[in-house]
């Protein structure tokens, strides 16, 4: 019998999903409503806001149930949705609860909280909520509506020939605090005068990363553009999530003998890829899988023994084991269980989002 650890690490890039459909889309917020375990309601201390997305065609109701345990660390785990259909721009809804905190106390269980899906018309959102998507367009590009809704009226800053960056300068992200699952960003507007200089350097959105704010506002200060007088100018710093690590994995040796599972080496490694959107707000995690083998190798008959801090991770381990075979043997094996562990790299290596350098908005 052979029972291994398999694990992954954090893809940090993940390609935006491109726009399609009417050309009259909202701004999707999910809203959550009150959090009861058992008839009680629990007040979160910090209650993360679930990214918003874009959505087109007419206003729906819709909504998402999760259920979900706290532990006596005021932790959310054991989540997992009530609701097995598939909704758009629901894929930050578990991950955005996991990053939330209760007070600690005792470990409260039959927890629930629903989401309201809320559409917007760009040209009614908030400019706030229109930033923080344009960061991480998951649903393609903001429009222009969107960006019309950000802009000054009065900005020439995009008009041809748009100044060209001589130096761009950074904050130094490592220094600064940042939010367990959650990231912070500041959106800062600035003019520039006849030599290229940033001037009436301002913070016009973000997270309230005071410290943040103030760093961002000083290396826009000190960046350098060619000449030519502009105003209303827009550049986005961020500082990734911070990282939040799995509560601890059980002893598979609790799962029970597999006395039918015959040791057998991999002929093809399983495929090695991490939840997106747990990605995003860098929230680890781990899942026991047990799984029968065909002789042929081809690996079937997979079942999630147990996952934290979600069922998520059940599901993407599911994939990875299903991904792989094992290579031929005369009976096949029954009862195989693997642990997968998703693991993401400390922050002392991993201190900020690397999207590459061209932030400027569109």
């Amino acid at each position: 019998m052979s029972i291994s650890s398999l694990a992954l690490l954090l893809a940090m890039n993940t390609a935006p999903v491109p726009a399609t459909g009417p050309s009259a889309p909202s701004l999707a917020k999910w809203i959550p409503g009150t959090v009861r375990c058992g008839d009680t309601i629990v007040d979160p201390v910090r209650l993360a806001a679930v990214r918003p997305g874009l959505r087109w065609g007419t206003a729906e109701t819709r909504s998402a149930s999760l259920r979900f345990r706290i532990d006596a660390e005021g932790r959310p785990l054991s989540i997992r949705t009530t609701d097995t259909s598939y909704v758009s721009n629901s894929d930050d809804i578990a991950p955005a609860l996991a990053a939330s905190t209760f007070a600690p106390g005792a470990e409260r269980t039959d927890c629930r909280v629903d989401y309201q899906l809320q559409l917007i018309p760009l040209a009614q959102a908030d400019p706030v909520d229109l930033m923080a998507y344009s960061l991480t367009p998951n649903s393609g590009p903001l429009p222009t509506e969107g960006w019309h809704r950000i802009r000054s009226a009065d900005t020439d800053c995009l008009r041809q020939p748009r100044p060209s960056v001589l130096l761009r300068a950074y904050p130094d992200f490592a220094k600064l605090p940042g939010t367990r699952g959650e990231r912070q960003w500041s959106m800062t507007g600035y003019d520039l005068d006849a030599r290229g200089r940033p001037i009436d350097v301002r913070t016009i959105g973000g997270t309230g990363n005071v410290p943040l704010d103030a760093a961002a506002r000083k290396a826009v200060s000190a960046s350098r553009f060619t000449e030519g007088k502009r105003q209303g100018c827009l550049y986005p710093y961020w500082r990734a999530a911070l990282r939040i690590a799995a509560p601890p994995a059980p002893d598979i040796a609790r799962f029970g003998a597999t006395p039918h599972c015959v040791a057998a080496p991999w002929a093809q490694q399983p495929r090695l890829t991490y939840p997106p959107a747990w990605n995003h707000r860098r929230i680890e995690g781990w899942a026991v899988i047990q799984f029968d083998v065909a002789p042929w190798g081809e690996i079937g008959n997979t079942r999630v023994l147990a996952s934290e801090p979600a069922e998520a991770f059940g599901q993407q381990a599911t994939q990875v084991i299903r991904s792989a075979r094992r290579a031929p043997s005369p009976t096949g094996a029954s009862g195989c269980i693997e642990r997968v562990r998703f693991a993401i790299p400390p922050d002392g290596q991993v201190g900020i989002d690397d999207f590459g350098d061209d932030r400027a908005p569109r």
